[in-house]
């Protein structure tokens, strides 16, 4: 996969300076895990913080380099990207101020201040939303030399925003038991802080919408990753239409498991305990990727090949007497020279 570049890449600067800083946040966090004993929702204080800077630096550096693929400078898509530092900023903010506090940042409405957070919080992830959707837009607008790169840029876009939209149900009431003060919710069936997955947290005893959030976002890394690799990897024996439709029906796949994980969370169910349906719909899912994989490469061009063609050629009569008839075969060299040889 190539870039469009103009002697060196122009990444975003507000984008590389808010990445820079919260890799630095990263780390404090990762000390806090360890020094800092204060468990809150049943996992160490520090750990959503921790979580939420390391999914910044992922995306930030992804939507940098995404616009230095552009061929022409997109200011809006530039502001735009500067309106998701800002809310990120703003995110980061209130997360690292409660943890601070002690207190929860998520849904919590216990306190008049609490509220005027979470309210914030809210109205910095919409923002941040619609700045990503005016993102999608100025690059859909504007070509990008590679195919497969093309295509792995705007189903990563899209798969992103699918990741926030999933998310959509964790500040709708009725999916856990209510807890006064509390706007929202992680699990699907039980309470937030139960048992969980390590590191990540995922409810082990009932479903957890995180999951589908979590793999919809990544996709903005995955897919062109997944271009890298078969551009890397496949010796040239794939071509760019080929590597373009793998990469469409992995994007395909890669949203339909985003809905799947939502729809698995929101039926109450945890990611390692899933009933015969949620199997069945795994097993379709599988088998249709891979029948759509074979036909792809079933269908790819095969590399040309050099050929060869004998040709017969009579020399003109001349005053002299005459020569007898001679056969000659032209052979075109692979490198478009002709070779005459009798």
């Amino acid at each position: 996969m190539t870039t469009n570049l103009s002697g060196r890449a122009r990444w975003h600067r507000p984008l590389m300076v808010f990445v820079s800083a919260m890799a630095v946040l990263a780390v404090v966090c990762a000390v806090g895990i360890v020094a800092d004993q204060r468990v809150l929702t049943g996992v160490p204080i520090w750990l959503k913080p921790f979580k939420f800077s390391v999914s910044f630096v992922l995306y930030g550096i992804t939507l940098a380099w995404m616009l230095s693929l552009l061929r022409r400078r997109s200011r809006i898509a530039e502001w735009a990207a500067t309106v998701v530092v800002a809310m990120g900023v703003v995110e980061m903010a209130v997360i690292v101020g409660q943890v601070l506090r002690g207190t929860t940042s998520h849904y919590n409405e216990t306190s008049e201040l609490n509220a005027v957070l979470w309210l914030l919080m809210g109205t910095a992830i919409m923002v941040l939303f619609a700045a990503h959707v005016v993102i999608g837009v100025a690059v859909l607008r504007q070509p990008i030399a590679d195919r497969a790169a093309r295509y792995a840029v705007r189903l990563g876009l899209g798969l992103a925003l699918l990741g926030m939209l999933v998310a959509i149900p964790m500040t709708m009431p009725g999916q856990a038991p209510a807890v006064e003060g509390i706007a929202g919710a992680h699990s699907v069936g039980v309470p937030d802080g139960g048992p969980g997955l390590p590191l990540v947290g995922w409810s082990t005893i009932g479903g957890d919408l995180r999951i589908g959030h979590f793999v919809g976002l990544h996709g903005l890394q995955a897919l062109p990753i997944l271009a890298l690799l078969l551009g890397r990897f496949s010796g040239g024996r794939l071509d760019e239409r080929t590597r373009a439709r793998l990469l469409l029906v992995a994007g395909l796949a890669y949203g339909a498991s985003t809905i799947l994980f939502t729809w698995q969370a929101l039926r109450g169910q945890p990611l390692l305990r899933p009933d015969a349906l949620t199997l069945a719909v795994a097993a379709a899912l599988v088998a249709a990727t891979a029948a759509a994989v074979a036909g792809v490469l079933a269908g790819r061009r095969a590399p040309a090949a050099t050929t060869t063609a004998p040709v017969t050629v009579t020399a003109p009569a001349t005053a002299t007497p005459p020569a007898p008839a001679m056969a000659m075969t032209v052979a075109t060299a692979g490198d478009g020279r002709e070779e005459v040889h009798q």
